[in-house]
């Protein structure tokens, strides 16, 4: 099968951060599959002058490339309301989305871009209880997975180069999570953007697990709120199949669902304190025999279960099944959609009575960010679906920032 893949070749489209994990791991289980692949890069601001551009050009694409299935990653407002329906009816190719966060994207972004895909994998089982009482039926519930390309037996925690290890970005509590373990006496050697070791490849990525006595995974997102109140979701990441797919020893906090994908102090190790975490650090390093059984038993779950390949066979299957489908596209005319992203004097001036308070609390970049997240914010409480489509303000105002 021929599939046009929509998501960004690094993380956030920055390359200075690395490739996505969409990257890395969704393209080599497609290919392992025997699936024709290619990718439309979404991401990187650096590549369209505007997200009129980017649009204009993944139809051009699609058209090119005649896919016989469209698999996207969205963001947010980069690709519009109105491209996605084009693709679907116009073109006649239908899209599944792989939805991310949607634990707490749900109520202010995945609502609105479900019905205008045809099929929305989430790997959130909360998200998908609000999506069937809203009425949606093209709703699916999947997981994140392990890379067949990179499954890895266990070396024994003698052979093992790093204690502690934590791969991924380094914000909010993670920092605070490290900084006591460290406190404590617990040596932790950290990897991705914003750490002294900064970013790494994926495969660097498989290696520095294999070769930790354990790997520490954070369950928390970002802070979100509800109304004014702030709060932090916990979810099930991609790390909680990677670790143990790549040899690792996985010692992670609880999420909604874990029980179902592993056991704890079987297959893995879960933590839900301070405390707790440092006992459950000290005991499997003390007892290395205890820490091999367990992350072989992991890595094996894993092996069986939780790869990539069992994944995207039932996703397929049921993404181009016509019988959950969403319901047929109106034509839509993307020159009109088009038309309605340009900005005019107006918004200019919005966007820079917006932008200036910001710029002087914050500095440009920062400020930049800081106003163009006001906007989203108020604009998907306020304008809701519209936010995401050609005529959302974040995306005619605020095109580099986002």
């Amino acid at each position: 099968m021929r599939i046009l893949c929509v998501w960004g070749r690094h993380n956030y489209g920055d390359a200075t951060r690395g490739e996505s994990y969409e990257y890395a791991n969704f393209l080599p289980a497609l290919e392992a599959l025997g699936h024709s692949v290619s990718l439309f890069d979404s991401w990187d601001r650096s590549r369209y002058a505007s997200f009129a551009e980017l649009n204009r050009a993944l139809v051009q694409s699609a058209g090119e490339a005649r896919p016989e299935l469209i698999l996207t990653v969205l963001l947010g407002y980069e690709i519009w309301l109105e491209t996605l329906d084009y693709l679907r009816g116009s073109l006649g190719v239908p899209v599944l989305n792989w939805g991310t966060d949607d634990s707490w994207k749900y109520t202010q972004f995945s609502r609105y871009v479900a019905g205008h895909v045809d099929c929305y994998a989430t790997t959130s089982s909360q998200a998908l209880e609000h999506a069937a009482r809203d009425g949606f039926k093209n709703w699916l519930l999947t997981q994140w997975a392990a890379s067949d390309t990179r499954l890895a037996q266990p070396l024994p925690a003698a052979q093992c180069r790093y204690a502690v290890s934590f791969v991924g970005s380094a914000y909010g509590n993670r920092m605070r999570w490290i900084e006591m373990l460290r406190g404590n006496g617990i040596g932790v050697e950290c990897f991705g953007h914003g750490w002294p070791n900064g970013a790494v490849s994926a495969e660097q990525v498989g290696a520095i697990v294999r070769e930790s006595k354990i790997s520490l995974n954070f369950g928390d997102s970002g802070l979100q709120f509800r109304g004014v109140v702030p709060y932090r979701s916990r979810q099930i990441k991609a790390r909680v199949f990677e670790v143990p797919g790549a040899g690792g020893f996985l010692l992670t906090q609880p999420a909604d669902g874990l029980e179902r994908c592993y056991r704890d102090r079987e297959e893995i190790a879960v933590f839900d304190s301070d405390a707790e975490l440092l006992s459950r650090i000290r005991y499997y390093l003390e007892h290395p025999d205890e820490r091999d059984r367990v992350a072989l038993a992991g890595h094996e779950r894993t092996r069986r279960e939780h790869t990539y390949s069992r994944r995207f066979v039932d996703l397929i299957r049921h993404a181009t099944d016509p019988s959950i489908r969403a319901q047929p596209v109106a034509a839509v005319s993307l020159d009109a959609a088009i038309a309605r992203h340009k900005a005019g004097p107006g918004l200019l001036t919005l966007r820079a009575l917006l932008s200036w308070p910001a710029i002087l609390l914050f500095g440009k970049r920062r400020g930049l960010r800081a106003a163009r997240r006001l906007l989203f914010e108020l604009s998907w409480r306020v304008c809701r679906a519209r936010t995401y489509s050609s005529k959302g303000l974040p995306g005619r105002l605020f095109y580099r920032e986002s």
